[in-house]
């Protein structure tokens, strides 16, 4: 199980290492994490710590996987979605007393102390954010159909309506996600809008990294406080991949499982 250091916490608020991962941070106020798929109880394709119990693998040992995540991260509860690609947001402004996992949303919001928001993806990016005044966070779930949709900037202004949140005080995080080497999309033409063509790092080839930073600023968030893990997950063994699992030629192509990242307010 790796993390990626908490993007907003680096240089605001006192920290600590957990578990003594170099790479692993844990604030009083909020605790975030990418992580990579090791470490978990899930076997192969799904080996091993799959969150998803969506893809096929044995739902006991999923829940043990995110039980796992729950105690090393010391979140109380873990709040996921089935989500479909789409642009529904899940306000959450109400304690909640066990994991609950809804249908059809691609974004989570909350106020609340405890509730861990997870995004499940293996290429998406999920997009977590922190806003330290009201205080309050989200986790997006953004792939290309999210990117079209501008769910990053549909999130911000449900936080900006739901919490009084003003986006130049919002901390900004991009997972480890499909990279610009491998985000091919020949069809380009049909499935992206035209503002977006400028964004191809090369032929059929698109950086969807830039465009979420393109769409957070373009919501208000400052650069600065805008950070990414710069992992390409279909070139990185240490991540499950959609794209490199249908590369596979054994029987099991296209089956994998799902990264997970998650931010919970402490």
């Amino acid at each position: 199980m790796r993390y990626l250091p908490p993007f907003f916490m680096l240089h605001k608020y006192p920290m600590k290492k957990l578990n003594q991962h170099p790479a692993t941070w844990i604030s009083p106020r909020v605790v975030a994490a990418s992580l990579d798929r090791h470490n978990g109880s899930s076997l192969a394709p799904y080996d091993s710590l799959n969150v998803s119990l969506g893809v096929g693998d044995a739902p006991k040992t999923v829940l043990a996987n995110r039980q796992l995540i729950k105690q090393t991260l010391n979140i109380p509860q873990l709040i996921s979605a089935r989500q479909n690609h789409g642009d529904q947001i899940l306000i959450l402004d109400q304690p909640l007393t066990h994991d609950q996992e809804f249908d059809g949303y691609d974004a989570l919001i909350t106020n609340q102390t405890g509730l861990g928001l997870m995004i499940q993806q293996a290429d998406c990016q999920a997009v977590l954010l922190h806003d330290p005044l009201t205080p309050s966070v989200a986790a997006i779930h953004c792939g290309w159909r999210g990117s079209v949709l501008n769910i990053i900037d549909k999130t911000i202004r449900s936080m900006m309506d739901t919490f009084h949140t003003d986006p130049t005080a919002l901390r900004a995080y991009i997972s480890p996600s499909l990279g610009p080497c491998c985000a091919e999309f020949i069809n380009y033409r049909s499935e992206l809008p035209p503002a977006l063509h400028r964004f191809q790092a090369r032929d059929n080839h698109f950086n969807f990294r830039q465009i979420s930073h393109m769409h957070l600023t373009s919501a208000g968030v400052r650069p600065e406080n805008i950070d990414q893990a710069g992992i390409c997950t279909a070139c990185s063994p240490d991540y499950f991949s959609y794209r490199r699992a249908c590369r596979s030629s054994s029987p099991l192509q296209g089956i994998t499982g799902r990264n997970g990242s998650i931010i919970a307010l402490r």
